[in-house]
């Protein structure tokens, strides 16, 4: 019998960790819940992320059946994740730590840069996990960039010069930090959900030889490393292009703005989300 992965996030960025994880477990059931209600998390306490982040985790545990939680979030992963394990007896995945084990491995200076949202880098989160595992991160807010995914101005757009040019000067200025802080970064993660849709349009644009490590890939991918341990075979890599097909066995759920969700979430997940459900978590 097909197990069911939660896959939760405060709005529905994190809709590109599941299509991540649709190609590499794509036999699974899922469960994504975008608490677009509470959105943004940014913005609250430590405590508030932390209550909003199990109630949303217990939905998908309870009242779903899901057997194993992905935070694909940055923001609770970053401020909520023991709260999560605490509130539900299923094993839990963040994004964060994924992410900087993925860069550790594919550095070879030791220096990597991280682009995120303000609240991810104010959390430092990055910088910790990373240091944990010896390297150097240095990590810039690019407050701009989600507002431009949401608005579709991504490769295939004609507006895509506008959303290059602003990653251009991000970048620009995140590199003259790391000058003058005497690094040598030879790796950037994209410590944002929504970030994975920039993809192309940041690697035209980094130092030849840099890599670029996305957060939502690193997660599938240990995802399915975890979860193959106990299904053996299971984390054999699938599609590499998602169709109506292979989103058949997504339920997506919603505490609000439910046609903003099906309208903008086809493009992160990169298949129709269909009938999105709303739910009533409370204030």
């Amino acid at each position: 019998m097909a197990p069911t992965i939660g896959v939760f996030d405060s709005g529905f960025g994190g809709l590109t960790v599941l299509r991540a994880l649709l190609t590499r477990i794509p036999q699974a059931h899922y469960a994504f819940l975008g608490d677009t209600a509470r959105l943004p998390y940014g913005s609250k306490s430590r405590r508030t992320i932390a209550k909003y982040a199990a109630e949303s985790a217990q939905f998908l545990v309870n009242q779903q059946g899901a057997e194993y939680l992905v935070i694909a979030c940055n923001t609770a992963s970053a401020l909520a994740l023991d709260a999560i394990q605490e509130a539900v007896p299923v094993p839990v995945l963040g994004v964060i730590q994924p992410g900087a084990q993925a860069a550790r491995a594919a550095s070879r200076t030791g220096d990597v840069l991280v682009i995120a949202t303000d609240a991810t880098v104010q959390s430092h989160a990055y910088a910790a996990a990373c240091q944990a595992l010896g390297l150097r991160a240095l990590e810039k807010a690019c407050p701009l960039l989600v507002p431009l995914v949401e608005e579709g101005w991504t490769e295939d757009s004609p507006r895509h010069s506008v959303t290059e040019q602003v990653i251009g000067i991000y970048l620009d200025e995140l590199l003259m930090d790391a000058a003058a802080a005497y690094l040598q970064p030879d790796t950037l993660v994209l410590g944002c959900t929504h970030y994975p849709l920039l993809r192309p349009l940041i690697e035209s644009i980094v130092p030849v030889g840099m890599k670029v490590i996305d957060s939502a890939e690193a997660t599938a991918a240990q995802a399915a490393r975890l979860f193959d341990q106990e299904n053996p075979g299971a984390g054999a890599p699938g599609p590499s292009h998602l169709g109506t097909r292979e989103c058949a066995n997504v339920h997506c759920f919603a505490t609000d703005s439910v046609e903003k969700f099906e309208r903008l979430g086809s493009r992160f997940l990169g298949c129709p989300t269909g009938k999105v459900e709303l739910v009533d978590l409370g204030g």
